[in-house]
Order: structure tokens, then sequence, then C-alpha cells
């Protein structure tokens, strides 16, 4: 039977359905699918995806995100390609569009989180099953919100992702929306991921400056180096999967937050 769907960028799509050869190229929703039953069905992920840790390893891996492995993606004759805007180079994803069905998806909040969770939950026939992770996500994440509020998270954050140079999220970000969720202000103004100077990011004053592990792995070192500049500021490490991976590691990430508020207010 065949169907139609409308992606992040109303672009139709046309599938067998429900299709039984998927290839993931985001690592956030290579987990998802996992989550929501699907294991036989999975044919390709890229080299980024590591979770589920005992369902990924024995995948074929096509590739990194943005350099995808265009010749083993189509030797595996997938039925259904599942991307992100963000994560995937546009090219690709349209020379793969000429020849597959390219679902894409373009998250920019928590609520395009759970619409891309539902939507892929309709497309791979697990409608239940995404509902009930909205559910769990829509839960958790309000009281976080309410915890904020009764503990007076009201802070100014930059969050760092790369090193050399130095770059930032910023805002139109799905990491500004979770930062802000949790009560904590991007003091980054710029759209996107701008790079700056530390000597820019002093006059801000941030009193929190968070260090992602991903995509650049920032370390302990990586503190005492920022600390010379930023003697005020408490800097500490944070898990760049939590505030970056929008499929269902969101479930998760409710435990980590609510540490995460209790440590800002210690």
């Amino acid at each position: 039977m065949q169907k139609t769907f409308t992606d992040f960028l109303n672009r139709e799509i046309v599938l067998n359905y429900p299709p039984k050869r998927i290839i993931s190229l985001v690592p956030s929703q290579t987990e998802l699918l996992f989550d929501l039953g699907l294991n036989q069905e999975i044919i390709g992920v890229t080299k980024f995806c590591i979770h589920p840790h005992d369902k990924v390893k024995d995948k074929i891996k096509i590739g990194g995100t943005k350099k995808l492995n265009m010749d083993l993606i189509r030797s595996l004759k997938p039925d259904l390609i599942i991307g992100n805007k963000e994560e995937n180079e546009q090219a690709q994803i349209e020379e793969l569009r000429e020849e597959f069905p390219v679902w894409m998806s373009d998250i920019y909040t928590l609520e395009d989180a759970k619409k891309a969770i539902q939507q892929i939950g309709v497309l791979i026939d697990r409608e239940p099953e995404a509902a009930y992770l909205n559910h769990l996500i829509t839960a958790g994440f309000n009281d976080l919100q309410t915890l904020a509020l009764q503990n007076n998270i009201n802070e100014k954050v930059a969050y760092l992702i790369w090193r050399e140079p130095y770059m930032f999220v910023g805002q139109h970000t799905f990491i500004n929306d979770i930062l802000a969720l949790n009560g904590l202000h991007n003091i980054v103004t710029a759209l996107r991921y701008p790079s700056m100077e530390i000597a820019a990011l002093q006059e801000f004053q941030p009193l929190l400056v968070f260090l992602s592990s991903e995509p650049y792995p920032f370390r302990d070192k990586h503190i005492e180096e920022l600390k010379k500049a930023l003697p005020h500021a408490a800097i500490r490490l944070v898990d760049g999967e939590m505030f970056s991976w929008y499929g269902s590691r969101l479930v998760k990430a409710v435990q980590y937050f609510f540490q995460l508020q209790k440590e800002i207010k210690a």
C-alpha cells in the first residue's frame, strides 16, 4: 500500500507503507527509531549513530551525517530515508531525493521535536509508541519549568560547542530553547552558532558557562583555560546529548535537567 506524507520542509514523499528498509542519517533520530520498536527495518545508520549501542553496532554505516556514502546508500535500496535539515548536507539530500523517499525534520524547539516524534511515529506505523514518548516528554518538561520557577532560576549562560575558534549556541536553535525551558537565558543574541572572541564574551558577564561534550569534546583542562578570562563565572562541563538530541533521549534528559537545576541552585 502506498501512502503520501509531508515532511518539515513541506515536501511530499510517497512510499510503500509501512517502510521495511529504512536508513537514518541523524543520531538522535536513529535512537528514536529503535526506541519506537524498530530493528530489522533499520538497514543503515551513520558512523555517529551510537545509541542504542547494542543495536547500532551491527548496522551498516553509510558515512557521516555530512559526508554520506552515496553509492553504499544506493546499494542498500532503502524504501525510506530519514534526515534533518541542519545535520545533513542539502546537496546530498537533493541527490537522494531524486531516487528515494526522503523525509526531513527541521527542529528549533521542544515543540518541533515532539511534532517530529509524532510524525515519525505515523511514518513508520508506530503511532501509539510515539504518543507515549511525547506524553513522557511533555510531563517531564512541564515539571522542569515549574521547578525552575519555584527555585527562581534566572541565570545568564553561555553555551560553547567548539574551540579554536570558540563557537557558541545562539538564538533560533534547539539548544537555546532547552536552556530557556530550564530558566536559563542565553547571552548570545546572534542567530545559530556564531564564533566569538573571549574578550567579547567578557562584556556579557555570564554567570554560567557551559562547555558541551559535543561536537567538540571539552574537558576539565578547558575549564581552567576559561576561568582565567571569566573568573566570576561558574564554568562546567555538560552532556551535549541531553541538550541537543531531539528524539527519545529527551525522556532521559528530564532527570538530567532536574539534577542540573539542583546543582545550579546549590
